[in-house]
């Protein structure tokens, strides 16, 4: 019985000394102890660890290790399931150096995000939120949106919403888009909350936008307007300017021009005064009549040579 025990234990795969040593990158590994403690993945895999560096590196790790065991054994055994087996080699490679490669972020780069969030390892949450963010497609932006909305990374979200957002016609059609549909329409809500509020932000801003440039081109003709009116531009200025002394163009003449020709437009109309004075009276009269308008047109002037004739007949 004792046999086959040992024949079983022998027959679990497990990292060696020497692969674990140049896997983990250390500088002085001569300097490190026997390792105390196994981490087991989802294929069986072993790999020896140190419980000094986990529980300096991840406080959950930390109350596992320190939490008693039920069965009292010399093996202590951790196990780390739902990931590949290489995603916990490079967790655990990260945890010792604090570095992953480019490589492994590329492949395992998911992966690691979740154990960095359920281990609270908060640089690898860090660099894999910002390196699976560089990654993001069409096809898997949904699902690692989900996975940002569970480890609660905002960052990443953001990220996510934005490209669902401006590829929404695209995201849509993805079997990703449909699964959600089908199994998280809270999520589907948020992110057409979020596509909504967008549309919105970038009405505001082109509204604002229109307003600051109507605002700038109002102050720019007001500038120009006292500018004719106190010392003139071209062949417009102030009634006490020399027509003569003509200026040139000033730096805004663009804008000057416009207002000059609107100048030239309202004092050429001036001189018409009188006949807007009596197309007034003649709007005003059609309301009492249009006989008794012309009657009291056409005596008027009879009736002012009356009085004359008669104020020069008194001075005799």
């Amino acid at each position: 019985m004792e046999e086959t025990r040992n024949t079983a234990a022998t027959a679990t795969p497990t990292i060696s000394g020497d692969r674990m040593s140049s896997h983990l990158q250390f500088s002085d590994k001569n300097s490190l102890p026997k390792p105390d403690v196994q981490i087991l993945t989802s294929n069986g895999l072993r790999i020896p660890v140190h419980t000094g560096i986990l529980a300096s590196v991840s406080p959950v790790l930390e109350n596992i290790i320190d939490r008693p065991h039920k069965h009292h054994s010399s093996e202590k055994i951790i196990p780390i399931l739902g990931v590949p087996c290489d995603a916990v080699s490079s967790f655990i490679q990260f945890l010792y150096s604090s570095r992953c490669s480019e490589e492994e972020m590329e492949r395992y780069g998911i992966h690691l995000l979740a154990l960095s969030h359920v281990y609270l390892v908060p640089q690898l949450k860090h660099t894999c939120s910002k390196s699976v963010g560089q990654r993001l497609t069409i096809e898997n932006v949904v699902d690692v949106l989900q996975l940002a909305r569970l480890c609660d990374s905002p960052d990443l979200y953001v990220k996510c919403m934005k490209t669902v957002s401006s590829n929404f016609k695209a995201v849509e059609k993805t079997e990703g888009w449909r699964f959600m549909q089908e199994n998280d329409p809270f999520l589907e809500l948020e992110i057409l909350k979020f596509i909504d509020e967008a549309e919105s932000r970038k009405m505001r801003t082109r509204r604002h936008r229109e307003e600051q440039r109507l605002f700038m081109e109002l102050s720019e003709a007001m500038e120009c307007l006292e500018h004719i009116c106190t010392e003139g531009c071209t062949a417009v200025g102030p009634s006490d300017m020399d027509p003569t002394n003509q200026r040139g163009p000033c730096n805004k003449f663009s804008t000057c021009e416009g207002l000059q020709l609107l100048i030239k437009h309202f004092a050429t109309w001036f001189h018409f005064a009188d006949f807007f004075s009596l197309h007034h009276g003649f709007c005003l009269s059609i309301s009492s009549g249009w006989p008794n308008w012309t009657e009291r047109k056409t005596l008027e002037p009879l009736m002012a040579i009356q009085a004359e004739n008669e104020s020069t007949e008194k001075r005799r």
